[in-house]
């Protein structure tokens, strides 16, 4: 099987970068991304490369240099279906917010309504590859649905889920660590394969059995998930005993049974997949009755949730138990550094914690847009949109932000808060100036010394 089209159905932060990276690398095929969101698509094909709807360092010259050429995005989904012999499916599968399963299962529905679309359309043999994050045995429900759509066609089913970090993605894809490839054909298998071998060793691209496939996505985010909710259980500890966490890391990350990686303590985990990730799996495990372990796993998102309610009670009760009227700035509103994604970012939950004590709050973020951050809070559902507005001011200026600010709180850790000039953001602050670090990323500026209340998880 040789592949010369391709269709991704999403045009997301998985299906963007990876298919742009794919028809880079590829550029005897065709890739199409297509989506039935208009506005995102046109963002996609803007002159402006700046203004991308999904910002990831060094993605901008990888679409420079394939748009055009042998990659496009569309809002056409059924002439991309038509036209491909690979279909990657790579829509958002969110945690159910209704019915069986809500709050844990994955929801499946947009899974589905592609298969349909790929089943009304197609009139040649499709390859069709799930690139979403997704339960196991999901593909018994695309084969249920294209296998038995009496128009004759032969759909083979692989699992090619996806491993990348948001704000490194580019090079995730350049070099990545591995590339897996569920599926039961082997000519289907093999036909991805050589699409991934363009670039990628040979070595580093594992092949399963679907389920194996599926079950390793999951099973990947939750091992990482646990530990960062394990450290943030000792950084708690730690703030007890007169230990300092970061000492703690090191001192077992040199073990080269536990290595260094994912022990940095911080206000919590965010993003699409960790949480979404174990939740299914505790779904699953409770599907079969397995319900030790989906305890277990569920205590990792337990973690995730006291440290967000935690340092949101610590800025309160360092303020002299009150922040009510009182003005705290947010720096970083994104879940992580290097990118635009907000997804269960901690940031959002912290803000509502504190505007439930009737704070007034500000955001500065490099990369999130104030619609952004108010539909993150309207999403809640705590508050009106109204009274979100009225109480959560987003500026474009960080020095704007801190401004007659009483407090500080770093949610986000981009390198650009370590070049400020501290000593400026504090002459400008009411006093006692605060400032609560919850990525631990201002050990090195000394704010103690220049007359701040410095507070650092683990300390």
């Amino acid at each position: 099987m040789k592949i010369k089209n391709i269709c991704c159905i999403g045009a997301g932060y998985v299906g963007g970068p990876t298919m742009s990276v794919i028809a880079q690398q590829c550029p005897e095929i065709t890739v199409t991304i297509v989506d039935i969101n208009a506005e995102r698509i046109a963002a996609w094909n803007a002159g402006d490369l700046s203004k991308l709807p999904v910002y990831e360092p060094g993605l901008d010259a990888v679409v420079a240099e394939a748009r055009g050429r042998n990659l496009f995005f569309s809002t056409d989904v059924e002439a991309a279906i038509a036209a491909a012999d690979m279909i990657f499916i790579s829509v958002n599968t969110p945690t159910k917010t209704y019915g069986k399963g809500k709050g844990m299962a994955a929801d499946l529905k947009y899974i589905e309504l592609c298969a349909r679309q790929i089943a009304a359309v197609a009139t040649g043999d499709k390859i069709v590859v799930e690139k979403s994050t997704l339960p196991v045995r999901t593909a018994e429900t695309l084969k249920s649905i294209l296998h038995n759509t009496g128009n004759g066609v032969g759909f083979h089913i692989l699992s090619n889920p996806e491993f990348l970090a948001e704000g490194t993605a580019i090079a995730d894809l350049h070099k990545p660590d591995r590339v897996l490839i569920g599926g039961e054909n082997p000519e289907a298998v093999q036909a991805l394969v050589d699409v991934y071998a363009a670039w990628v060793p040979r070595e580093r691209i594992l092949t399963t059995n679907l389920w194996s496939s599926e079950l390793s996505k999951l099973t990947a985010n939750a091992f990482l998930a646990q530990r960062v909710s394990s450290i943030n259980a000792i950084s708690e500890l730690c703030e007890k005993t007169g230990a300092n966490v970061d000492e703690v890391a090191r001192a077992i990350g040199t073990d080269s049974r536990i290595g260094p990686k994912f022990l940095k303590a911080s206000v919590g985990f965010g993003g699409s997949c960790f949480q979404k990730d174990i939740l299914n799996l505790v779904y699953i495990a409770r599907s079969y009755g397995l319900h030790e372990v989906a305890h277990y796993w569920e205590q990792v998102i337990a973690m995730n949730d006291h440290q967000k309610r935690r340092f949101a009670d610590n800025i309160v009760q360092a303020m002299y138990n009150t922040v009510s009227g009182k003005k705290i700035a947010f720096l970083g509103w994104a879940f992580k550094k290097d990118t635009n994604d907000t997804r269960e970012s901690a940031a959002i939950y912290v803000a509502d914690a504190l505007l439930n004590e009737e704070a007034n709050i500000v955001v500065y973020d490099p990369k999130v847009s104030a619609e952004q951050v108010y539909a993150d809070l309207d999403y809640l559902g705590t508050r009106s949109p109204g009274e979100n507005r009225k109480l959560v001011e987003v500026v474009t200026d960080p020095y704007d932000a801190a401004d007659r600010a009483h407090a500080i709180a770093v949610l986000t850790e981009w390198d650009e808060f370590k070049a400020y000039d501290w000593h400026r953001i504090k002459d400008h602050m009411m006093k006692p100036a605060f400032v609560f670090d919850g990525r631990k990323l201002l050990g090195g500026n000394d704010l103690p010394s220049i007359g701040f209340q410095y507070y650092a998880i683990g300390e």
